[in-house]
């Protein structure tokens, strides 16, 4: 077969395949059939939402982290209604962002905290939904939780190495050239590595295990600047900006929400 004839068998599978999605999707009863599948996934928080941000569907890890007995409670709301007020106002934020820009958020890592006192860390993915005229009509978005790393990768063991140098020095400036000499790997390998059995990348890695620290201290009575230089930061405003981005609080916001909870 020509390599013409290759392309033009190519270009009719792509149009037959695209004919048979419009097909399908018109004839769908339920265009929202996806809720089932994601409910099946407890790692996984998914929803739809309209132009205001406002919740039109939403899975059952959604619904039991938010502490809801019923899904038909979170809809109609947005998560200014749904999470404390200073988280919930960062995530609409982030929302109408989506819907404005027409432009996705992916693979963003973010520390999650729900009305129940639980939190854990999750990469954020959010796209905007378009409707037939391309215009923006929503957007869809899921948080799924980060995973133990794949141990039986060979080459965990390097970077096991580079992990615990991460969590001994923390608070020393770390340069990824440095990293990737303990790992025998240049840069590029460590990062490629690093997010297949970690799911992120060496920066976020740091980021991460920078502010895991800091939430701890912030259990104390430490002050913010303590806190920044002890956990790496130059000083006050980075650290502040830093995990207001990945945890939607500043530190004193988020110190002043561990300490209700525990009251």
């Amino acid at each position: 077969m020509s390599s013409f004839q290759t392309e033009a068998r190519s270009r009719q599978s792509v149009e037959w395949v695209m004919s048979a999605r419009q097909q399908l999707a018109h004839a769908l009863i339920d265009p929202f059939f996806v809720e089932v599948l994601f409910d099946q996934l407890s790692d996984v928080v998914f929803f739809i939402k309209d132009l205001h941000g406002r919740y039109l569907v939403v899975n059952d890890t959604l619904r039991r982290r938010c502490g809801y007995k019923r899904k038909s409670e979170l809809l109609g709301c947005s998560s200014l209604e749904v999470f404390p007020a200073e988280l919930g106002a960062i995530y609409l934020a982030q929302d109408l962002e989506v819907i404005r820009q027409g432009r996705a958020i992916s693979n963003r890592l973010e520390l999650h905290l729900y009305n129940d006192g639980a939190r854990g860390w999750c990469l954020t993915h959010k796209i905007p939904l378009l409707d037939q005229n391309s215009q923006v009509a929503g957007l869809a978005g899921i948080s799924r939780d980060l995973h133990m790393p794949d141990e039986s990768h060979p080459v965990y063991q390097r970077l096991s190495e580079v992990v615990a140098h991460i969590q001994r020095f923390y608070a020393q400036p770390l340069r990824l050239e440095d990293l990737a000499a303990i790992s025998h790997l240049s840069v590029s390998q460590l990062e490629r590595h690093m997010q297949r059995i970690f799911e992120l990348t060496p920066k976020q890695f740091i980021i991460k295990t920078r502010l895991e620290a800091a939430t701890r201290l912030l259990e104390s009575d430490a002050s913010i600047t303590t806190i920044a230089h002890a956990c790496g930061y130059t000083d006050h405003s980075a650290f502040s900006r830093q995990f207001r981005q990945v945890v939607g609080l500043a530190p004193a916001k988020y110190r002043e929400l561990l300490r209700s909870h525990s009251k």
